[in-house]
């Protein structure tokens, strides 16, 4: 079986590395969607986070409010798009996540 590769990307200040998770392909009534049709995904699973934003003049840092792992939501149009060694990933500030996914 072949090892995962570590993710390389380390985030600054309040960023996010977030992988979306796959767009539904059919709907609650169980029609299938062309491409399309498809909606961007809002869903991810954080796959790294930068230290946190520094406050004022004090030099500290305030601490992000998700971990590697998490499962959030964000906006659709938010953050930036990169691909790293083949696999798409979103870059979001901490505050264009809107909500972490209770388990």
């Amino acid at each position: 079986m072949a090892k995962k590769e570590e993710l390389k990307v380390r985030p600054l200040d309040d960023r996010i590395v977030v992988e979306a998770l796959e767009a539904e392909v059919k709907t609650m009534g169980g029609i299938l969607l062309p491409d399309t049709a498809k909606q961007k995904p809002q869903r991810g699973i954080v796959k790294a986070v930068g230290p946190g934003r520094l406050r004022g003049d004090s030099g500290e840092r305030s601490p992000v409010s998700v971990k590697v792992g998490d499962e959030v939501l964000f906006g659709r149009y938010g953050g930036n798009e990169v691909e790293v060694n083949g696999v798409e990933y979103k870059i979001l500030r901490e505050s264009d996540i809107l909500a972490k996914i209770a388990k």
